[in-house]
């Protein structure tokens, strides 16, 4: 393995060691009790009362880091969806760097920006509605 490959793949490494460092501060402060947790809270909800498409993200991420995948559904389920397709983009791109090349993802399908905005839109009015079964979703 040559000193330039072994180069280029140091910030995948840092992604996955601040990914993991993320991981171990969400464990340590357990979002999802009233205990106080120490980030700020969701500005779109603090402002507006209603949840924006990534709120409960940090409690989704905290219920899946304990393999409790009822309620990381229950706290952002268009964004559980959406972790294949990040998994995919981010493996691409690790790949891409050690390959030397650029390697295709989802993002590149020409329909990919709309489909994308449309979906996070309707998961912003869908959790929003004030009426069963919608109040379900709920953050």
């Amino acid at each position: 393995m040559t000193a330039t490959r072994l180069r280029t793949m140091l910030l995948p490494a840092a992604t996955v060691l601040v990914g993991c460092a993320a991981a171990g501060v969400v464990l340590a402060a357990d979002p999802t009790s009233d205990a106080g947790f120490p980030l700020p809270p969701c500005p779109v909800k603090w402002l507006t009362g209603l949840d924006c498409p990534g709120c409960g993200a940090t409690r989704m991420f905290y219920s899946l880091l304990h393999g409790d995948v009822q309620s990381a559904l229950h706290y952002n389920a268009a964004l559980i969806a959406f972790i294949p397709f990040f998994l995919w983009t981010w493996g691409a791109w690790v790949l891409g760097r050690w390959q030397g090349r650029r390697i295709p993802t989802w993002e590149q399908w020409r329909w990919s920006p709309m489909a994308g905005l449309v979906l996070i839109a309707v998961w912003a009015v869908i959790r929003n509605l004030p009426f069963p079964p919608f109040t379900a979703l709920y953050v």
